[in-house]
């Protein structure tokens, strides 16, 4: 069964098609285009989709969506971004799908991934979510475009640096769950202040279909803010964490090393233990949002359980890669070098100092969107640092530079420019038994660093 007909793209965006086709897949970057997709050619900032039809169609795509004529079977529409929104906003209309949606200043990404995890697995394969970071105004509609008929589940992930654009976006998911992670310090640049992003967190629950239900982090001095916000639209509320009344509460928690962590819970109608395959205390935090969102959902809580058990590190955000080093040995990187903000620097800073080593290695990229509090924010990372009883810290970046001067005198400090710099220091830095820590802000670029000195990673 094709994902999309010719015809009922034209009926979901009010276009013209010039011939019958059917798609089964969608893309708006012609670098991804598969055989068979349908590619939308957007309008860039700096590109026009249409340049770029003449090598989608030569990667095989089945037709295109386009504002102007052009050579190949297409669907014609005044505007190709709202285009997408509208077959974005057709396949929830068309979906008897459980949609849930996710966002949170930390761990959205994580946890959706969890999530996905968890109800394919009960479902046997019918789940959905979006891919990558596909969380924005261009990624949400491409995500519940490319949602199979048949699926049952949809998992979405949904970001913001402002306000109201949650609202857009959580309009067109229309969740029957939404949560929010945690809220912290990040884009604090453009909201000023905490408050501020827990306000605009909380849009997320605006999109929620009549009797929905919100999950809060009880741990938050946000959450009766959050609260207060999801009761205006939601039918009920749970909240989960380590507070004690907490509807999904943590009862215990022991760690397990790299294996992670073995939690009891209890939830609003059952009690169970786990163990929680990603270690760190932040992580055992995201599974108490997944569980409380899968009872939500009417899920299989068991099922949840063993797709915690089975999870690991995602590229970017927690995978461990075992690398040979100059000296002959091996060393680990922890791979976290997707994103940061001043309060997953600190979770992953406490799982390194629960790591087993030789030595412990912090490679720290620029926190980005911290505005008039950036200074202090890094320098505020010292202490994370210290509590890690990190040997070596490698910060790249100016405004790594007040963190730089913070630890001066205490532990074995470099402070560089750019990744260039930082990897040749990091090459020759790690040694046998070291675990290294890279974490920075997308922008900064340390996924290069991870890429390059993985390029002798241990099989």
């Amino acid at each position: 069964m094709s994902l999309w007909t010719s015809d009922e793209i034209a009926a979901a965006t009010g276009g013209t098609a010039s011939t019958a086709f059917a798609v089964g897949g969608v893309a708006f970057d012609s670098r991804e285009v598969a055989t068979g997709d349908l590619f939308v050619a957007l309008h860039g900032e700096s590109a026009d989709g249409h340049a770029y039809i003449p090598g989608a169609l030569a990667s095989g795509a089945s037709g295109l969506l386009v504002d102007r004529a052009v050579e190949g079977p297409c669907v014609r529409v005044a505007d190709t971004a709202k285009g997408l929104d509208d077959l974005g906003r057709a396949s929830r209309e068309r979906t008897s799908a459980k949609i849930i949606g996710v966002t949170g200043s930390v761990g959205k990404t994580g946890v959706k991934e969890a999530l996905f995890a968890a109800f394919d697995r009960m479902s046997q394969g019918a789940a959905h979510r979006s891919l990558k970071s596909y969380n924005n105004h261009v990624g949400v509609p491409l995500s519940l475009a490319r949602m199979p008929r048949e699926a049952r589940y949809g998992v979405f992930e949904m970001g913001m640096n402002h306000e109201g654009e949650l609202r857009a976006l959580t309009a067109l998911v229309r969740p029957h769950v939404a949560i929010v992670t945690t809220i912290a310090p990040a884009h604090i640049e453009y909201f000023g202040t905490e408050e501020k992003i827990a306000l605009a967190k909380a849009e997320i629950f605006e999109g929620l279909v009549e009797g929905g239900t919100a999950v809060i982090p009880a741990d938050s001095p946000h959450a009766p803010l959050l609260t207060d916000h999801a009761r205006r639209h939601a039918g009920q509320v749970v909240t989960f964490g380590r507070d004690s009344g907490a509807d999904v509460r943590l009862i215990d928690e022991m760690s397990v090393g790299a294996a992670g962590t073995r939690i009891t819970v209890q939830t609003r109608a059952a009690r169970l233990s786990l163990v929680v395959g990603m270690p760190g205390r932040h992580w055992v935090s995201n599974a108490l949002g997944v569980l409380a969102v899968v009872e939500a959902a009417g899920g299989d809580l068991a099922q949840a359980g063993l797709a915690l058990a089975e999870m690991t590190g995602l590229p970017g955000r927690g995978a461990r890669r075992p690398i040979a080093t100059a000296d002959g040995g091996e060393a680990l990187i922890i791979d976290e070098a997707y994103n940061a903000n001043p309060a997953s620097m600190a979770a992953t800073l406490a799982q390194l100092g629960e790591e087993r080593a030789q030595r412990r290695i912090a490679i720290l990229g620029a926190m980005k969107e911290l505005g008039d509090q950036s200074a202090p924010l890094h320098a505020g990372l010292a202490q994370a640092i210290r509590d890690a009883k990190v040997d070596v810290a490698l910060l790249v970046g100016e405004e790594m530079a007040p963190l730089a001067d913070a630890l001066a005198g205490e532990i074995s400090v470099e402070h560089v420019a750019n990744v260039d710099q930082a990897v040749e220091f990091a090459r020759l830095t790690v040694k046998s038994g070291d675990v290294v820590l890279v974490k920075g802000s997308n922008s900064v670029g340390l996924s290069r660093l991870v890429e390059q000195l993985a390029a002798s990673e241990v099989a």
